[in-house]
């Protein structure tokens, strides 16, 4: 083991790593950025957070950029003791510089898009509140009181691009209203989220009931004057071409990756990917229905009743006992699984958007790690054998694990590092990643499974031509209509490459089109995780372990792809 891993990945058992300069450097810009961003302190759980949701307004963005600006001056004079400090100098300047290079170009000051936009976060961080007591409905009522002020700010961001030009496509716009007003109507969701106010812990007093319902009708009103400034000042000013254009994608493209990839190979080896996956599907389809096709095959597991569960309440329980299996047949075998990572909760979300997400655990682990599944409303019949991976990719060896092993990780890395650094291609590609792994270990069962793991895969394949052929205005495949991509050119594709229903492949569609460059780093992230596996094995040959590879690696943090082979792979 060489020096850099003794030192970056000394292990739990041992002595915890002095604090140095640079982690109080990191640890500085880490609280101040919390203080900025309460948020997103409530969203890992933080012991102290500000007041407020945060300014969504054009202050608020320049408050951000002043910090990373200042850190990044910090950071000139910062000398690093040991290979730990190196990994954050290196993390810094990668993930910081970016902020600044999107700030500055504009990219960042009013996001909108269907899934990571403030319409859709300043709703999901009540899914996060705890909610047992009747001191925590008390802080749930002072954030949904301060909704409406980040919505204005917001609004004020989003008048402020639009004077500069600068409105999201018009597909974007139409689906955020039409999502804003539905948070925003009578009984919508902050009314219900109100109404179930029934802590365990005792009866709430009727003042905090009554402030309960204050609070959400005020913030359901803020969404409502959301929905009707999109509709109303946005959407006429909106341009209807959904393509960001080549120079603004190599700049996402970087973000979300913390790589530089060269994009017309990229998009190359993606119609490649499509095809290869295609025949590992059709000799899988033979292994279900002898003689048959895919679409056969498909049509038979689904037909099977031993692979189908009925109620979402059901399948909630099916996907925590398939959790909860992995983690014990895995733990201490093919992983090194921290003995507070192996809790994961499974939840059916509060909405019905037809997403899968994991949300980390707070920073003492009292809130665990958790998978929800937003169920599309009149969805009853899930299919286990599609969703086992889903389970790998959101659970354990996928999210959960690389973000607790980080988190569980306070005797070595810094808070920043633990928290504060999450690079899209690290994370989604890991997670793809472990779904073939679980393949590779022989932990999916029978050919129906190894199936579903493979229509994950083709739909992230064709994420890859998707993405970048419209965005940076590639030639379209033949099977897509050749000639410049359009959206129903990518519609048609993108139908030959999923079998999901067809309003959740519409909302995977509209998500390509309105945040450019992170779809493809689920794909792309696994692609360069291999490499950085194989050239790990290329260089050890028979000393190769896996399992310490995979420790050592994840021990490193949600850093950017180039950072963590510079880490993994030192000179």
């Amino acid at each position: 083991m060489s020096q850099q891993q003794t030192s970056q990945h000394a292990t739990s058992e041992g002595p915890a790593r002095p604090r140095t300069a640079v982690d109080a450097l990191a640890e500085s810009h880490f609280e101040a950025a919390l203080e900025l961003e309460p948020l997103f302190a409530l969203s890992i759980g933080a012991a102290e957070v500000a007041p407020g949701l945060g300014d969504r307004s054009p202050a608020g963005a320049e408050a951000l950029a002043d910090l990373a600006r200042c850190t990044l001056a910090r950071l000139r004079d910062a000398e690093p003791v040991d290979d730990v400090d190196r990994v954050t100098v290196a993390a810094l300047r990668e993930r910081l510089g970016l902020d600044l290079e999107l700030h500055e170009a504009g990219e960042t000051l009013a996001p909108l898009n269907v899934i990571a936009s403030p319409v859709q976060e300043l709703r999901m961080v009540f899914d996060l509140l705890p909610t047992d007591t009747p001191e925590q409905w008390e802080e749930v009522a002072r954030r949904l009181a301060d909704v409406p002020a980040a919505v204005t700010g917001y609004v004020e961001s989003l008048r402020t691009a639009a004077a500069a030009g600068r409105v999201a496509a018009r597909r974007q716009v139409v689906d955020c209203a039409a999502e804003a007003a539905a948070y925003g109507r009578p009984g919508g969701f902050f009314d219900a989220f109100a109404a179930a106010a029934a802590p365990t812990a005792g009866t709430l007093p009727d003042a905090t009931r009554e402030r309960l319902r204050t609070s959400a009708r005020a913030a359901a009103g803020a969404y409502a004057d959301l929905a009707r400034t999109l509709q109303e000042e946005l959407l006429p000013r909106a341009p209807e071409a959904d393509a960001a254009g080549a120079d603004r994608y190599r700049l996402w493209s970087r973000y979300f990756l913390g790589a530089q990839v060269d994009l017309a190979e990229t998009y190359a080896w993606g119609l490649e990917e499509v095809t290869r996956i295609r025949e590992e599907m059709r000799q899988v389809a033979a292994e279900v229905v002898p003689g048959g096709g895919v679409a056969e095959a498909v049509a038979a597991l689904d037909a099977d009743p031993a692979l189908s569960i009925e109620g979402a309440e059901a399948f909630r329980d099916w996907m925590q006992a398939r959790s909860d299996a992995t983690v014990e047949a895995l733990a201490g075998t093919h992983f090194d699984i921290p003995e507070q990572v192996r809790r994961l909760e499974c939840r059916i979300a509060p909405t019905t958007s037809g997403g899968i997400y994991y949300t980390g655990p707070s920073e003492d682990f009292s809130r665990p790690g958790r998978m929800w599944w937003a169920v599309p409303e009149g969805v009853t019949r899930f299919t286990t054998w599609r969703e086992a991976t889903t389970v790998h990719h959101e659970g354990v060896p996928g999210h959960h694990l690389q973000v607790g092993q980080v988190a569980a990780r306070s005797d070595v890395l810094n808070r920043w590092r633990r928290y504060g650094c999450w690079v899209s291609g690290h994370g989604e590609g890991w997670a793809l990643y472990a779904e073939r792994l679980m393949h590779d270990l022989g932990h999916l069962h029978g050919p129906g499974e190894v199936m579903g793991m493979l229509e994950g895969q083709l739909l992230r394949a064709g994420r890859v031509v998707v993405d970048i052929g419209v965005h940076c205005g590639f030639e379209a495949p033949p099977e897509a209509g050749g000639g410049r991509w359009d959206y129903d050119k990518a519609w048609g594709y993108l139908r030959s490459t999923a079998t999901m229903e067809e309003a959740m492949l519409r909302y995977e569609l509209h998500r390509y089109l309105g945040w450019p460059g992170q779809a493809p780093s689920y794909k792309v992230g696994e692609r360069l995780w291999t490499a950085l596996r194989d050239e790990t094995r290329a260089r050890e040959g028979a000393a190769f372990d896996a399992v310490a590879f995979h420790r050592r690696a994840l021990d490193v943090g949600s850093v950017g792809l180039d950072v963590l082979r510079a880490a993994v792979l030192p000179r």
